[in-house]
This record gives C-alpha cells, structure tokens and sequence, in this order.
C-alpha cells in the first residue's frame, strides 16, 4: 500500500531532474574556469587554514576518515542487511546496496577525471589526500551511504526511529563533507559537487524504485 506522506511519482521525477541540473550546472562552471576555484571556494579556504586548532585538526580527520575506506562499504552492506525481508532477501539487498555504491563511484571516477579539477595547494592540507578535486569522493560516499541507511532505517524501524536514523545519518554526511573543507583538500564547491552528484543518485534510485513498485 502506498503510504499517505509518499511524495508522488511526479515529485519524485522532479526532485531526480532537479538535483541533475544542479549537478551539470556547477560541473560546468567548474569546467569553465578550467578548475579554478571561485572567490566563494576561496574564502572559505582561506577562512579554514586560518582558524585551524590542534583539537579540532584531530576531530576533522577523525570524521574525515570515516567517509573512505571498508567504512561506509560495510554500512552500506548493513543497509541491505537491514532492509531485507528473509535470509534470501537480507543477502540480495545487501548485494544489490553495494552494487549500487560501486556503480556511483565508478561514474564518479569517470567524471572526476573527466573535469581534472586540481586541489587546493599541498601547502594548506591537514590531511592526506589523492587524486582530483571535484566531485569530492568522501562526501559522495558519505551521502550515498546515509541514503542508504535511512532508506533501510524507513522499511525497518518505526517512524521515528527512522526520522532519527535519517537526522543522524544526514548529520553525519554533512559532517564529512565540511571535514574536507576544513581540512584543505577540497574546494566548497568540490562538496557541494558530491552531494549533488549523490542527490542525484538518490532520488533517481527512489523515483526507479517507486515505479517498479507502481
């Protein structure tokens, strides 16, 4: 049964186009300017490497290192593991979460080379980093994976424990995104660019999902 507070297939197809547009929008003024950051991107770059402490340096890479590595791998495969129905399906759904996570990160690598944005100087860097800048992969991954968690917090928990779940969750990918701008090896609009490449995913997941249930 479809539930009374759904957003309809309409909304669904809207939010998906929107995030897209959004997406290629910003891609193409990053590609415009060959990657150079913008006076916004600057700013706060600035602002970050200014007001740096050793207790919150400590705390960034702490959440920074979350949003990498078999972390959010093993989080999106409890996703599917939580939102399974049986055995059989607990193990399909965690498959099928972890699919669907290596197939975002691997469009994610094709355009990341694609753009070939650098990264801020080595110079301003507080944590380690590799390859180009944009879209930032910590915070793709880390949006992805909250998605899916509150996705598999929304088929298996009450209401709201699934509101919390999602809170908790979102709480946690905005954390690691700023962590990469804190941390000077992200521009902002590197993670704006992830979490709008990942919205992307996300709702376009939702809308594929709600109509092969239609």
């Amino acid at each position: 049964m479809k539930a009374a507070n759904a957003p309809s297939p309409t909304r669904r197809t809207m939010a998906a186009l929107l995030c897209a547009a959004l997406f290629a929008l910003l891609t193409a003024l990053v590609v415009a300017r060959h990657g150079a950051p913008y006076a916004l991107d600057e700013r706060w770059h600035r602002w970050s490497v200014q007001h740096r402490s050793a207790g919150p340096v400590v705390l960034a890479r702490g959440i920074t290192a979350t949003g990498s590595g078999p972390f959010p791998y093993v989080c999106a495969v409890a996703a599917g593991l939580i939102a399974g129905r049986d055995a059989r399906g607990r193990v399909l759904t965690a498959a099928g979460a972890l699919g669907f996570l290596l197939l975002v990160q691997g469009v994610r690598y094709a355009v990341m080379y694609g753009v070939a944005r650098p990264r801020p100087p080595v110079a301003d860097w507080a944590a380690h980093a590799s390859g180009f800048a944009f879209p930032s992969g910590h915070a793709t991954t880390s949006a992805i994976v909250a998605g899916l968690l509150a996705w598999a917090a929304r088929r298996a928990a009450a209401p709201a424990t699934a509101r919390l779940c999602w809170a908790v969750a979102a709480c946690w990918a905005i954390a690691v995104g700023l962590s990469r701008i804190y941390l000077g090896v992200h521009w902002p609009t590197d993670v704006l660019g992830g979490w709008l490449y990942a919205l992307t995913w996300l709702t376009a997941a939702t809308t594929v999902a709600a109509a092969s249930r239609a």
